[in-house]
């Protein structure tokens, strides 16, 4: 019995569409396990565990009211050749960043460079089963992902900082203008009850990107003029920022009339009010944009643009999407593997914890705040304070902070580790980096080497200068090759250089378990920098205790 050659193409047509769905949902499960960690990880970036879903659910809206499949053979078999060398380089490339994620997890371009190339190809792919009308149909769906890759640090900082200062100035003006007494301190607000800062206050960068996002959804939805989404999305962040200052005038003025620490009261639900406000707000413009548009789809239908149930005609192959999946799982086993090779080498560094001085004189446990700790997600965690005097310099006085934190192995604890630097948190709260020393090694009991990068700060108003030490430790190394990123040069930022990167992956070192040991020294009148470091020492062999 003869089958139809319709049929019989229809099948083949099928068989093609099963193998592409199956590679890129491989392709896509990676790149949105990699992003999965910062979604974990930071605040800021939460909302990336909806927008795979979202651009899922767009697809298939678009799915709906798909163009007709017309015969592209001629189109596509021009560009055929093109195509498959296009893909085949964005396929290559996949080996190297894989094996770069894996070690550091939290170097944002490699984000963006595998998100761009997951999209390119699944472009690719549209465009090999349908042409450029398809091609053009599916485009803001595929690319919807980008709003949930996190961005590169260099743009990210200048922003965040920015947005710290300018929501503390607003809401210390205002609450002036009410007759509260306020004065602002770099990005802190003092009030008669003590400081506000934005970390409590909110900059509003979360409420920001989730804007974007959901100005970009609606706009979608809605399937806008590309003027009318550019104005959607602006008027997303301006109700983002609108309210944001108004969360903010309101948490100070809850500190003012109840005290600080009715701050930590509020603050989850101010966050929430503020998504809440975007998204109606967001939701009314739209609609509002939408006039006179609303019956541009059934035209659209009317037309007889939308296409029948036939599926697209892939001209490739079915070998090739079979090739290109095995180039993934190989990949996938590739990059492990060569971390497993290197991981053979691998010697436990001197284990050591951390005794707190419970009886030095003003002994404080500092109550870890739930944001800090959804954050940073460690397995162990302490903070404390205490007092020092200086017998040598009558009327002298300072204050010592420890903070400790221990992760145990898993992938993305480098990312929770080193957001939780002093470079990151003192300049958040008002204070002004003035000298990097750079690192060096110190000895605890036990002959045991701490590591510690030191840099000091000053506030922005006032002569205190805070002297801080930042040890981030792996459990283990290789012996023939110190960790490059925890033991640069003086002056260079080593544990986030590229050079130090590329040596990480060169020498096959990636996260096997970390502790982070902080500790920052404020006095009056400011100590100088040798003096510093000769406290950090007499510290660390007051607080470091070896384990067997």
């Amino acid at each position: 019995m003869e089958l139809n050659p319709e049929t019989s193409r229809g099948t083949t047509s099928r068989t093609r569409l099963t193998f592409a769905a199956i590679t890129l949902l491989a392709l896509w499960f990676v790149l949105c396990r990699h992003l999965s960690d910062e979604w974990s990880v930071n605040e800021q970036y939460s909302y990336g565990w909806f927008v795979p879903f979202f651009a899922l659910f767009l697809f298939w809206l678009r799915w709906e009211d798909k163009p007709e499949v017309s015969d592209q053979r001629s189109e596509v078999r021009s560009g055929r050749l093109i195509a498959v060398a296009v893909a085949g380089v964005a396929l290559l490339l996949l080996l190297p960043i894989r094996v770069f994620e894996l070690a550091n997890p939290d170097w944002r371009p490699l984000a963006w460079l595998h998100a761009g190339i997951v999209v390119g190809l699944t472009l690719l792919v549209i465009w090999t089963a349908a042409g450029a009308p398809w091609l053009r149909h599916f485009a803001f769906p595929v690319c919807f992902i980008f709003v949930a890759v996190p961005w590169i640090t260099a743009i990210e900082q200048p922003i965040v900082q920015g947005l710290m200062r300018l929501a503390a100035m607003v809401a210390t003006e205002a609450i002036t203008l009410c007759g509260i007494p306020a004065q602002l301190e770099g990005s802190l607000i003092r009030v008669s009850t003590g400081l506000v800062g934005v970390n409590e206050a909110c900059s509003g960068v979360r409420s920001l990107q989730t804007s974007l996002m959901i100005g970009l959804l609606f706009g979608e939805l809605k399937r806008l003029s590309v003027t009318r989404r550019v104005a959607l999305v602006l008027g997303a962040v301006v109700i983002a920022m609108v309210a944001n200052f108004g969360r903010t005038f309101f948490l100070v003025w809850i500190a003012t009339s109840s005290g600080v620490s009715a701050v930590a009261e509020w603050h989850d639900a101010a966050g929430y009010a503020i998504v809440a406000v975007v998204f109606c707000g967001s939701l009314l413009l739209a609609t509002i944009l939408n006039r006179n548009k609303g019956g541009r789809r059934k035209e659209e239908v009317e037309k007889g643009i939308t296409s029948s149930d036939l599926p697209p005609r892939f001209l490739l192959p079915t070998s090739y999407f079979l090739l290109c999946f095995l180039w993934l799982f190989a990949v996938e086993a590739g990059a492990e593997g060569w971390y497993r090779v290197h991981e053979r080498n691998l010697h436990a560094r001197p284990g050591w914890s951390v005794r707190f001085p419970e009886k030095a004189p003003g002994f404080r446990e500092i109550k870890i705040d739930e944001t800090v700790r959804q954050t940073l997600r460690f397995d162990e965690g302490r903070e404390a304070m205490w007092k020092t005097t200086d017998a040598a310099v009558p009327g002298s006085s300072g204050t010592n902070y420890l903070f400790f934190f221990r992760w145990n192995p898993g992938s993305s604890s480098v990312l929770r580790a080193r957001s939780h630097r002093p470079d990151i948190c003192l300049p958040s709260v008002g204070w002004q980096q003035i000298a990097d020393r750079g690192t060096k090694t110190y000895f605890a009991p036990g002959d045991i080497p701490i590591t510690a990068r030191h840099i000091s700060f000053r506030q922005s108003r006032g002569n205190a200068v805070a002297h801080t030490f930042f040890c981030l430790q792996e459990d283990k190394i290789n012996p023939n090759e110190p960790r490059p990123d925890l033991q640069e040069a003086a002056g260079v930022a080593g544990s986030w250089s590229r050079q130090a990167r590329i040596r990480v992956v060169r020498n096959g070192i990636r996260n096997l378990g970390q502790q982070v040991l902080e500790v920052v020294l404020l006095s009056s009148p400011p100590l100088d920098d040798a003096t510093a470091e000769a406290r950090f020492a007499q510290l660390i062999g007051e607080v470091i205790v070896p384990e067997n």
